[in-house]
């Protein structure tokens, strides 16, 4: 029988709905990551219910935006949210090229290193988990629930200095998925950091 005849309207309607997810899913761009207001910021780590996952090289700003971060992602382990904090490995190549490609002249690991001692005491915190990555990072991810801050990054540009898209999951949407899918990737291969060796 002819799909068409039975579900005319669905079949017609289908992949325009979807495109509407799609865009929908999309809060607000802003020009650079300083642009996201801290309030925002704020916001989604202290309503986090279920996920707050962080992919960053240095993520230095993360920590001097909210001076209370570890106490703030404590309190998020202790009710409940799985934290998972990922991390460029300061002694990969991959952090190594970045840092010539930003012509940071060898200071990107360096500054690994001093983001890392912000989170020293969350490594043993029941439902966090802190990892150390050594891939090419195409974008900076913030994911707290069904929102989710990414920070693509363009050659040659600090990450700072990029766009930063704010998304929200919708069932239908695909973009959110589609950043998430990628923090699990980069997660699997990450290895877990003790928070000893910096």
């Amino acid at each position: 029988m002819d799909e068409t005849y039975l579900w005319p309207d669905v079949l017609q309607h289908a992949p325009s709905r979807r495109g509407e997810a799609r865009r929908s899913e999309l809060i607000e761009i802003f020009p650079d990551r300083a642009s996201v207001p801290r309030d925002l910021w704020l916001r989604l780590i202290t309503e986090a219910q279920e996920h707050i996952n962080v992919l960053v090289f240095s993520g230095t700003f993360y920590a001097q935006t909210q001076p209370r971060v570890a106490k703030m992602i404590t309190e998020a382990a202790q009710r409940g949210v799985q934290v998972r904090l990922c991390f460029g490995d300061p002694s990969s190549e991959a952090v190594a090229i970045r840092d010539r490609e930003e012509g940071l002249g060898g200071t990107l690991a360096a500054k690994i290193r001093s983001s890392l001692t912000y989170y020293r005491t969350l490594v043993d915190l029941d439902g966090c988990e802190v990892r150390l990555h050594a891939t090419t990072l195409y974008a900076s991810l913030f994911r707290y629930d069904d929102e989710l801050l990414m920070n693509p990054h363009a050659y040659g540009e600090a990450a700072s200095a990029n766009p930063t898209f704010h998304l929200r999951q919708l069932d239908g949407g695909t973009l959110t998925d589609h950043y998430v899918a990628s923090f699990e990737r980069v997660w699997a291969e990450a290895m877990p950091w003790s928070g000893n060796e910096i």
